[in-house]
């Protein structure tokens, strides 16, 4: 076993986190100096050495930054990459792009690409199957900068590019409420995801402010057109159906729609629908789709600005938390105040 300590042996054998056994390695300031000791201690007495292909990859120098997406398909996540790629392009730099496809296996094996082609910088928004990190732990151990975007992981002290997912959820249940819905369901994304718990907790917000009841069979996890389409019929068969939907993205409202429209229930007279990200969906739908701007364009070009900063030794110290601001696109979905 010497000859293959990993940092997660050093972690299980503590009983602390593996991001933190690394941190510790590294002498970062944010680690007791007791756990530090506990580490470094059993790290020498494990005979643990750095992956040394890993540390290899310091010494030549590739002008190439990683890029790992869960879909392709989301035009969110498309505009980011556009961001991306317009700083990293002029910067010098070419950008390798990975798609997990929301498949935490997937996402191992794009980590694996990256360390391969010797990348230089990882952007990374993890997959909604992804709880292990050990392949992103990987990634830094090897000493590449991470900067997360959009979903991100607990536990790493990396840059971070978010909106405020509350607040913004929070906004376009008001929206919803303030043009006369009184019973409201939410299309939610797996709570794992912290985008999706956030979303939760601002729609919550929402209902709390207006004096609404949350009630648990208003709310659904389906984060898809296909799974919407299912959520939309148990939602309008229930003894009293909602006379809203807030989805956690819009090719989820536009399944939602779609449902809605064979089963012969106006938009939004009857039910209004509230999408998020205003991606070329809402614009395409008919009646067009309201929802929240994320400016996914916006969020690529701080993601890879922080990068670069890092890579080029502009910008040192702990990991920063980035916000890009949000605002509501309100189209035909819903009703206007």
């Amino acid at each position: 076993m010497n000859s293959q300590v990993t940092i997660k042996d050093i972690a299980k054998a503590l009983g602390i986190s593996a991001s933190t056994v690394s941190r510790a390695l590294k002498d970062h300031p944010d680690i007791s100096r007791d756990t530090k000791d506990a580490v470094n201690d059993l790290a020498k007495r494990l005979h643990y050495k750095p992956n040394a292909v890993a540390l290899s990859l310091k010494s030549s120098k590739t002008n190439t930054i990683g890029v790992i997406i869960p879909e392709l398909v989301h035009y969110f996540f498309s505009s980011v990459i556009s961001g991306i790629e317009d700083v990293a392009y002029d910067a010098g730099y070419n950008v390798m792009i990975c798609q997990s496809n929301e498949k935490y296996e997937r996402e191992i094996i794009n980590a694996q690409a990256l360390l391969s082609n010797r990348v230089e910088g990882a952007l990374i928004s993890i997959s909604k199957e992804t709880t292990d990190y050990a392949h992103l732990l990987m990634i830094e151990e090897s000493g590449i900068p991470m900067v997360f975007f959009d979903r991100v992981p607990e536990g790493f002290d990396s840059d971070r590019v978010i909106i405020d997912d509350q607040k913004a959820a929070y906004n376009a249940v008001c929206h919803l409420i303030e043009s006369g819905c009184k019973r409201i369901a939410h299309l939610a994304s797996p709570h794992s995801l912290g985008i999706g718990k956030f979303r939760l907790e601002g729609y919550k917000d929402a209902l709390k402010k207006h004096n609404l009841p949350y009630l648990d069979e208003y709310v659904i996890v389906a984060d898809s057109f296909d799974l919407a389409a299912i959520a939309t019929r148990n939602l309008v068969q229930l003894p009293t159906p909602p006379d809203g939907i807030f989805a956690v993205n819009d090719l989820t409202a536009v399944g939602a729609m779609k449902t809605l429209q064979k089963m012969g229930i106006a938009i939004p007279d009857k039910i209004a629908l509230m999408g998020f990200s205003a991606g070329s969906y809402s614009d395409i739908t008919t009646p067009t789709l309201s929802s929240v701007d994320q400016h996914g364009y916006e969020m690529g070009i701080k993601a890879a600005t922080a990068l670069l900063e890092r890579i080029e030794a502009q910008r040192s110290g702990p990991g920063e938390t980035f916000y890009v601001e949000t605002n509501l696109v309100i189209r035909e979905s819903t009703k206007k105040i």
